[in-house]
This record gives structure tokens, sequence and C-alpha cells, in this order.
């Protein structure tokens, strides 16, 4: 099989967790670098990585790249590679350009011209050029812009990868899925290790982790932009499959506890619970952040605050986070708690000492995950997935 050179996109704060479970399923090489990683692999790894991976956003083949210092420099390098080869002039075509530092005046104009290279390329090779589809087009072209260089990518994911399949709409979720994956890695969280999210609106957290336990691939329910290329293996592809199927275990209750105040949140759960196929995996209930009790001696809680939105504003947060620091000091020794959120406020009004801070980006907000360990007596004795997280 023919070794490619693939980037994979992360919501930023996890490149080091990326890079990790990329070596996991394979890659050759991980190489992190800001909002994700650099690997190499065959279609067998591409395939795979884009059933299996948790963490990135899309997998991204690189097709070429070239030196430039103005917009024609960009069209000639994109002319340049062989786009007839790659899809058939039937698929529709998206161009998306990102830069850093790049002098051009104009990153519409270089976007414009990366468009024109593909179709002129076509129209020299088979009389005809790709149609545009900005909404829902076949291929997506990414382009990649820093001081110097221009790297072209194909997307071979298509949708993004957080997108599972399962999610449903009716609640608002701020927090993608693949974001919650990595918190829960970050987290130490292992299969058998009691969850518990007492926010869990959607029941993001509580999926990822359902999933993973379950050993269900997270792109089992959805269809990829590899199936378009004309190097497209089918019967390699069915074989990728048949071997995560084959990897499933059998559905069972899990020790997966979620909970939130409004009913709405709650039966949006069990209804993304449902469309995963996931009914009765996870114990779900109407319950008070500041009412609830342990479902274990020990586990670990997570959960991400919503901004104003089911709280309430800035001064009604300000009341809660000490009362929420009583409560988890009061009922919940032996736990570890990871919150999520852009609010600075939070460790100095809850009242408890971060054992470890955790910088990471939701979309374009920075944020922090804070580890707060609920300690009361020795940690002797407990067990070992919850004294010794795995480093990230």
């Amino acid at each position: 099989m023919n070794a490619h050179r693939c980037f994979a996109p992360c919501p930023r704060g996890l490149e080091q967790a990326l890079a990790a479970e990329l070596l996991e399923l394979g890659a050759t090489e991980a190489v992190p670098t800001d909002g994700g990683v650099a690997f190499a692999g065959d279609e067998r790894l591409m395939y795979r990585v884009n059933l299996e991976c948790r963490l990135a956003s899309r997998i991204l083949l690189a097709v070429g790249e070239c030196a430039y210092a103005s917009e024609e420099d960009i069209y000639r390098g994109a002319h340049a590679i062989p786009w007839p080869t790659l899809f058939e002039c039937k698929r529709t075509i998206r161009v998306a350009l990102s830069a850093v530092r790049s002098p051009l005046r104009s990153l519409d104009f270089a976007t414009l011209r990366v468009k024109d290279a593909v179709c002129d390329a076509f129209r020299s090779a088979v009389g005809e050029r790709p149609n545009v589809d900005t909404r829902n087009p076949d291929m997506r072209i990414h382009v990649f812009l820093d001081a110097k260089q221009a790297k072209f990518y194909l997307d071979t994911s298509g949708e993004p990868l957080f997108k599972r399949g399962w999610r449903t709409t009716e609640i608002e979720a701020p927090l993608r899925e693949n974001l919650a994956a990595g918190i829960l890695r970050i987290a130490g969280w292992k299969p058998g290790v009691p969850l518990l999210d007492p926010m869990c609106g959607g029941g993001t957290f509580l999926l990822e982790a359902a999933t993973q336990a379950l050993h269900i691939a997270p792109g089992a329910q959805r269809g990829f932009g590899f199936e378009r290329l004309s190097c497209y293996d089918a019967a390699l592809w069915r074989d990728i499959r048949q071997a995560a199927d084959a990897a499933r275990t059998r559905i069972g209750k899990l020790p997966l506890y979620g909970s939130d105040t409004d009913p709405r949140a709650v039966g949006a759960s069990r209804r993304a619970l449902h469309r995963a196929g996931l009914d009765d995996v996870a114990e779900l209930v109407r319950a008070d952040i500041l009412q609830i009790e342990p479902p274990a001696a020990e586990g670990i809680m997570v959960f991400n605050p919503p901004y104003g939105v089911r709280i309430g504003e800035q001064a009604a947060l300000a009341e809660l986070y000490p009362a929420l620091g009583d409560r988890l000091k009061k009922h919940f020794a032996g736990w570890r708690c990871f919150i999520f959120t852009a609010d600075t406020r939070l460790p100095k009004l809850i009242g408890l000492k971060p054992s470890r801070r955790t910088p990471l980006y939701n979309g374009a907000i920075e944020c922090r995950l804070y580890e707060f360990a609920i300690v009361s007596g020795s940690m002797r004795g407990r067990p070992e997935a919850l004294r010794n997280p795995p480093a990230q």
C-alpha cells in the first residue's frame, strides 16, 4: 500500500493526547504541532483513523505544497497537483484556506485562485470542470499558508469527525464530542471506573465514555469523504469495518451516571443514548448538582458548567461555586472532580485548590480543565486507576 502524509486537526490543547492516540491506532510517526498532529501511514491506517480516532476533528491527506510570495504562486502550485487522478470531475468541491503570518492581502482572492487552479487542471485533462458546492461538497480541499509555504490537503473525513451521528439537536451542546473524549483521556478515566456528569446536558461525556467502554468506533454510524476518492478500496474498507464491529463488546449496564436540573436535558441524553443503540447503559436522573449523592465510593466527576444558560448569570455562578465546593468536600471524598470552564474565578470561589490546570480551547474560547482531588484520609488502598491517572 502507498504511504501517505496526513494531518489531523484537533481542539487546541489536545495535540499530545491525539499524537498518543494515533500511535495506538498504528501511525508510524505522529508529530504534534499547534492545532493538530502530522502523521504517516497507508490507506488502511487512513481508513481506520477516520473510523476509530476519538480526538481528531478531521483527517487531511497531503497532496502537495509550494513556496509562494503571491496569489499566482499559489495558483501555479495548486495547478501542478494531479487533481483529476484524485477524484472524478462529477464530484463537487469546496476550497477552505487558513493562514498564519501570510503576507497576502486577500485570503479570499487566494482561495479563489486555488479553486481556479483545480478547475483549470480538470478542464485541461478531461475537457470539463467540477462544480462548486459551499454547503455540502463531495470533496473538501484545505489550504494552509504560513509566511512562505502553501500546503494542500484533501479532506478524507467529509463531515467533521466530532459528528458521530447520535447527537440530538433539542439541547444546545456547548462541547464537541472530540473535546469531551479528550477531557476524559486527560482525566485518566478508564472503562470500569465510575463516571458522574452532574450537568449532563445532551449526554456528550456519557456517550463518549459508553462507546469507549463498549469498544464502539466513534465513526460507526456515519460515512466518510475518502469513499469518494478515486483510490477508494471498498474491499479494504469492508474489512476494517468488520474488524471494528467484531471488537465491540456486549452492551450492558455501565458505571456511568448523569444528572441535570433541566428535564429536557435528561430527556435529550436518553434520546442520544437511544440513537447510539445504548439504552440503559447509564443511569440518568433529574437532580440539582447541590443535592446529588455519590453513586459509588470513588470515581471521577466531570462536567462543563454552562455559562449563564441554565444556571444563571455571573452573580448566580458566584453563589453556586462556594456551595458546590462545600458539597464536594462533605460528600465526595475519594472522588476526583474535573471542571471544564472559561470562568477563571472558579478556583477561588469554589474554595478548593486545583491539583492540576490544563489549558484547552473550546473553539476560539480559552478554557481550563481544573482537577480537584477530594481527599479524606490517606490515598493508600485506592484503585490504581484513581491514584495514578495516565500522564498526558
